[in-house]
């Protein structure tokens, strides 16, 4: 069986809109694939609310950075045959790191990672997709239209530097904003429809990268 980690933040972990509740376990998009690809590949979800992918974040005393959890998971979980890779939205909260640029800049040294990673000899390095978040939209909710409010036009550069960086290392790409919309009712989460649309609309991109 071949074996998938899916490595990002609230998006992958679940996170209902307006509400500290999770999805429901089907309609979470790493399950929405797992299932999709009845039952050949096992499909490992590692998401974390508020992740980045490299930078530290002050204001949280648990260590968001992906920089440090990614060879952890990628320890724990060999072997693996593919990575795949959704973060970004939390490097642009900040006002002072508002640029898509530099969640980029976070995923390709993220990619490197996984590439250069110590594997036990016996297992390959895995093939990695890294996949741009959905756009931030206009929300009516004070706390986070003060949170991410001002990185909107931003977020819609995710995709083409995210392309970018999958073409330069190597590595397959895939817009999650090209099947999926953020709730309005808070600017960046999604609803269940939206993040299991994500999951569905994997499964021909990683039949055609795993040869499933």
């Amino acid at each position: 069986m071949k074996n998938i980690l899916a490595f990002g933040d609230s998006l992958t972990w679940g996170f209902v809109a307006g509400q500290d509740v999770r999805h429901a376990f089907e309609d979470r998009w790493p399950n929405a694939l797992a299932a999709g690809l009845n039952g050949k590949v096992r499909v490992m979800a590692e998401g974390m609310n508020a992740r980045t992918t490299v930078y530290d974040d002050p204001t949280d005393s648990t260590n968001l950075s992906g920089a440090v959890s990614l060879p952890i998971l990628l320890k724990t979980h060999q072997p693996l045959d593919l990575v795949i890779i959704m973060l970004g939205t939390n490097d642009i909260k900040f006002a002072g790191l508002c640029r898509a640029f530099d969640a980029a800049m976070g995923m390709e040294r993220l990619v490197k990672l996984v590439k250069t990673h110590d594997y036990m000899i016996n297992f390959k390095v895995p093939q990695v997709l890294i996949m741009s978040p959905p756009c931030l939209v206009k929300t009516d909710d004070e706390w986070f239209n003060e949170l991410w409010g001002h990185a909107i036009a931003e977020s819609q550069k995710f995709a083409q530097h995210y392309a970018r960086i999958a073409e330069e290392q190597g590595v397959h790409f895939f817009d999650a904003g090209s099947v999926a919309v953020a709730d309005k009712t808070d600017g960046g989460h999604l609803d269940a429809a939206n993040t299991k649309a994500i999951g569905v609309a994997l499964v021909p991109v990683v039949k055609e990268i795993l040869h499933i």
